[in-house]
This record gives structure tokens, C-alpha cells and sequence, in this order.
């Protein structure tokens, strides 16, 4: 069973930079994808950033400029580097990987448990 643990949320400053990470308990190379969600109070979970196996990045348009998303293999582990953090980023960050199951053909998702970030005034 794939465990996803996420860590480096915390209070932060408007304006300030938060570094996650999501540390995967095995290879993250069966993954065709992983990235990051977000949902905040009263709000539908949303996609922060993505990034594929082959290094391929996407992010939303609210987060373009500001985050980067990256991976390491060798240390199992996905980053997301948040800057010029804002009051509208305040959310718990949820870590997700998508395997695709060779047999049935399906997109399989794992997900980490989520690590708070909140931005004060």
C-alpha cells in the first residue's frame, strides 16, 4: 500500500514562502503523475500544481508565477515551493499520485492525509 506523507505547512506572513513536501513509501516512478490539491473552508478541492513522470508541470492560473512544482526519484519525494504566498492561499495541501493499473487499464489515486498552510495579514 503506497503512503503519502506530506509536511512543511505552517503559519506564514502574506507575502511569505512555504516549502511542501510529500514523501512517498516507495518509487514514485510507477507514477504517471503527482501534485498537489488544496480545499479551503466552505470551498471545493481544487488542483494546485502537477507534475508527470516525465517532468511535465501544470498549475492553476491562481497559483501561475508564484509556485513551482518539482520531484526528486532518487529521494521518492514531490515539493511544492509556494512564494508571494496570499490570504486566498490559506488551505490544507493534500499530497495525490495516479497509477495507472496495467491489468484493468485505470487510473488508480493515492492520497496523503494533508498539512495545514495558513497565511495571516
Amino acid at each position: 500500500q503506497v503512503q503519502l506523507v506530506e509536511s512543511g505547512g505552517g503559519l506564514v506572513q502574506a507575502g511569505g514562502s512555504l516549502r511542501l513536501s510529500c514523501a512517498a513509501s516507495g518509487s514514485i516512478v510507477r507514477f504517471k503523475s503527482m501534485g498537489w490539491y488544496r480545499q479551503a473552508p466552505g470551498k471545493q478541492r481544487e488542483l494546485v500544481a502537477s507534475i508527470t513522470s516525465g517532468g511535465s508541470t501544470n498549475y492553476a492560473d491562481s497559483v501561475k508565477g508564484r509556485f513551482a512544482i518539482s520531484r526528486d526519484n532518487a529521494k521518492n519525494t514531490v515539493y511544492l515551493q509556494m512564494n508571494s504566498l496570499n490570504l486566498e492561499d490559506t488551505a490544507v495541501y493534500c499530497c495525490n499520485a495516479q497509477e495507472t493499473m496495467v491489468t484493468t487499464r485505470t487510473t488508480r489515486h493515492y492520497w496523503g492525509q494533508g498539512t495545514q498552510v495558513s497565511v495571516s495579514s
